[in-house]
């Protein structure tokens, strides 16, 4: 069982590597959205998006509802008869490729307001967080039903929203001061665990609540309190070197499949990848 050297819970997990493939090339598989997937849904209602366009659609086919934007939606939220869609620009600008965030009305899909962000979760009650990072700008920043800011905080990151708000944050500096923290009413932020990676890849939630990071080849799970433990070093990583690689974590049942792919110092066009196949099992 993994146990937090800090606090000294136990985190109720551990994993057993079945196997280990280490090849050359990207590693196989689609793109990260496949044609057709919706961005979100809420029982029979789908919410898809193409550049210059969001749409509702049911499962029976029937289009509720277009709506136009500037951009190419990425992802959708949806919570109490409202959709918050983030996207990215068509034209490169000083935030890259960030476009605006649009909050519309999911029974018609009426504009009820335009907002900045990069990153965004679904809280209760038609309210949601929105993070976003760089020039100065490491916060997120949390939304009523009608757009109305009513918190902020000082981090940014991968949202994870269940009991409270928990960040698995990525600052993308060297050093990294990243964390996982827990966001609290009035702009308080409960730091947890240190993370080595300064952009972590998406994380995984597991059913009771703790969180699988693959940081800097390191899978490490943080619990509900901020508990963390180490449950496989599986290429520990050079900090500095971190950007070379791009990582990913994949649930199965019982199994858990973790992807590195390096891209070679020298040649941009030259991938290794090497994938994990690991045994998770409960101790709790």
């Amino acid at each position: 069982m993994g146990r937090s050297e800090e606090s000294g819970r136990a985190v109720p997990w551990r994993v057993t590597v079945r196997e280990h493939q280490r090849k050359a090339g990207l590693p196989p598989g689609g793109p990260p959205r496949p044609e057709g997937r919706p961005l979100a849904r809420r029982q029979d209602l789908r919410i898809h998006g193409t550049t210059g366009k969001i749409s509702c659609v049911d499962d029976s086919g029937r289009t509720h509802w277009t709506a136009p934007c500037s951009g190419r939606p990425n992802a959708a939220h949806i919570s109490g008869g409202r959709v918050l869609v983030t996207t990215h620009s068509l034209a490169y600008t000083p935030w890259g490729h960030l476009g605006p965030a649009l909050l519309l009305d999911l029974t018609d899909g009426s504009r009820i307001t335009e907002l900045r962000g990069e990153r965004g979760a679904a809280l209760g009650g038609g309210r949601f967080v929105l993070g976003l990072a760089g020039y100065d700008t490491f916060d997120t920043w949390a939304y009523d039903r009608d757009g109305t800011l009513y918190d902020s905080w000082r981090s940014h990151g991968h949202f994870v929203v269940g009991t409270g708000i928990r960040v698995v944050e990525t600052d993308r500096t060297l050093p990294t001061g990243s964390r996982v923290v827990r966001l609290l009413p009035g702009g308080v932020v409960e730091r947890g665990p240190l993370l080595t990676d300064p952009q972590t890849p998406q994380p995984l939630v597991l059913p009771d609540g703790t969180i699988l990071i693959l940081d800097a080849g390191v899978l490490r799970a943080v619990g509900r309190r901020l508990e963390d433990a180490v449950l496989a070093e599986l290429l520990p990583l050079d900090p500095e070197e971190a950007w070379r690689y791009r990582g990913s974590l994949r649930l199965t049942g019982g199994e858990l499949t973790v992807t590195l792919t390096e891209q070679h110092p020298d040649r941009p066009d030259k991938h290794t990848f090497r994938t994990w196949t690991l045994v998770l099992q409960s101790t709790g």
